[in-house]
């Protein structure tokens, strides 16, 4: 677990947590609430310790604690308080903290129950939408200015999968029940981010279309027998790291190639990756989106 990080600046407590870095000192100073080590040259560092238990006195703070109160606390009794308010409160700010606070702790249980707890007033598609987007795109903030360790997101990432698959699974027991198109969604070469196109199997088959999840990085070859089985084929794809700014071109025109292309045959693209694609000059049978719900509109 070489890749676990133990120890926190004070902008990475602000960037997890959400409360300003003088803020945190002067909990720090006035309640004694934090106990930071020193660098040589005097910056604060703080453990793992320390961070989960600024997660867990925001989320008491947010929810009308007095900072005062909690100083009081026993330091036992913060954690039982933070679960007995996850449990009772599926409101979207305390549920991605409790997520936050789930994955810096590798805590599976706390993350089940925060979820649990929003499906009681939401339904799968609410809480993606609302809650785990925000959480994603906050996680990827951290991930780039690397707060977060690439554990930490390996762990959250997976159990969103994990709920992705239970709900897509429960649909695709039910035939397609329409036959104009089929959804191919894949993953180009060194490309591994998935969960923005699994939520899009998802969708596809809530529609009731046929899709054929191939997943991760799906060399073009491979996916030419597809159009010996069907004729109407909408390939699905989502460029999050690959292929780079600099073989968009290179991919496109490869893609055109080797399937060439008849009849309904279709590729759909999204992701990061979208922004550098000169629009213009696509082929009619290659399409582009901003966003997921752009996409699905279409569908």
């Amino acid at each position: 677990m070489n890749n676990v990080k133990k120890s926190f600046s004070i902008r990475d407590m602000e960037n997890l947590s959400g409360i300003k870095a003088h803020t945190i000192r002067i909990w720090e100073k006035r309640y004694n609430l934090f106990a930071p080590e020193r660098t040589t040259t005097n910056i604060r560092t703080y453990n793992l310790g320390s961070l989960q238990k600024l997660l867990n006195i925001t989320l008491l703070y947010n929810n009308g604690y007095k900072i005062s109160k909690i100083a009081k606390l026993d330091e036992s009794q913060i954690p039982v308080l933070v679960r007995e308010i996850v449990s009772t409160n599926s409101e979207k700010g305390h549920a991605i903290n409790a997520f936050k606070l789930a994955m810096v702790n590798f805590d599976q249980a706390l993350f089940l129950n925060t979820y649990n707890s929003l499906l009681a007033e939401r339904s799968f598609r609410e809480i993606f939408n609302e809650v785990l987007i925000p959480l994603l795109n906050e996680l990827g903030l951290l991930w780039q200015t690397d707060t977060i360790s690439p554990a930490h997101e390996h762990f959250i990432t997976h159990l969103i999968k994990q709920k992705i698959y239970i709900n897509t699974e429960k649909l695709q027991i039910l035939e397609p029940t329409k036959k104009d198109k089929v959804f191919a969604l894949f993953l180009p070469e060194n490309e591994i981010h998935e969960i923005g196109l699994l939520y899009i199997n998802y969708e596809i088959t809530l529609r009731g279309y046929k899709s054929i999840y191939l997943g991760q990085t799906m060399p073009i070859e491979n996916l030419v027998d597809l159009l010996k089985y069907y004729d109407n084929v909408h390939f699905v794809s989502y460029f999050t790291v690959s292929p780079t700014k600099d073989d968009l071109n290179q991919y496109f025109n490869e893609f055109s190639r080797t399937l060439n292309f008849s009849g309904n045959s279709k590729l759909y693209v999204l992701g990061h990756q979208i922004q550098h694609i000169k629009k213009e000059e696509l082929p009619s049978s290659i399409k582009v989106f901003n966003s997921i719900e752009h996409l699905l509109d279409t569908v």
